[in-house]
């Protein structure tokens, strides 16, 4: 048997790192439950969507050779940008199909158009505003920039985002969104960029977790009546 030192001593540790830890257990099982209770397609906003974005079809397209490039294609894709056709090349330059004209960027009102195809009729544009930069921590983070950022007049905070370099509606963000992102952070505990699941100080409070756990079994062990039953018998 545990003697009585050993048994306190086990006490006070399992007691600190219950209250050490027990914020961040109630994080985990909080967002645990948001994460399972929620619908991940409405966390990701498809319903302030259309179901189908209808494509247009275009005809007596310029052919690629006709086109003043700068590099060889290595890759190419047919792009819709309010209601034009544009050969998005390489990743890197945007050409109009029709002219072979080579486009810079795209403007608010092409933007508007864009989201237009993609987001809801109904739904009114409160604003929109460039965005050249954005931090670890913003709703847009780790897409193209610049972008457009588009608000929409909703109780949601409901925005849209459209790339400015190839005019490709890139992704939208509301409220419950972004209570996920937040709660997302503390399950992961990264709390610099959010996605990262490896953290030193995830993988630290698992292994302290799982030692609190260890010492709660070892006290119901060594304090248990039925356990000294059994072994005084054996004895």
């Amino acid at each position: 048997m545990v003697n009585r030192k050993k048994a306190k001593w086990i006490r006070k540790t399992h007691r600190y790192l219950g209250v050490f830890l027990g914020v961040q257990f109630l994080m985990w099982t909080i967002s645990g439950m948001y994460f399972s209770w929620t619908d991940i397609d409405e966390i990701h906003g498809d319903h302030f969507k259309k179901e189908k974005v209808i494509q247009t079809g275009f005809t007596n397209l310029m052919g690629t050779h006709n086109l003043d490039l700068r590099r060889s294609i290595e890759s190419l894709e047919l792009l819709e940008i309010a209601g034009k056709p544009y050969y998005w090349i390489n990743e890197s330059e945007l050409y109009n199909a029709k002219t072979g004209k080579l486009k810079t960027k795209v403007t608010q009102q092409e933007a508007l158009q864009v989201a237009k195809r993609y987001m809801l009729r109904e739904l009114e544009v409160a604003y929109i505003q460039l965005i050249n930069t954005v931090d670890d921590h913003h709703e847009y983070r780790g897409r193209p920039l610049p972008a457009y950022e588009i608000s929409y007049d909703t109780p949601q905070n409901l925005k849209a985002y459209v790339a400015v370099e190839n005019g490709a509606f890139q992704t939208v963000r509301y409220r419950n969104w972004r209570w996920f992102d937040f709660l997302w952070m503390t399950h992961t505990m990264d709390y610099d960029t959010r996605d990262n699941f490896n953290t030193l100080l995830l993988r630290a409070f698992s292994l302290l977790g799982l030692i609190t756990v260890l010492s709660g079994f070892l006290l119901w062990f060594i304090s248990s009546p039925t356990v000294r039953r059994l072994k005084s018998k054996k004895n």
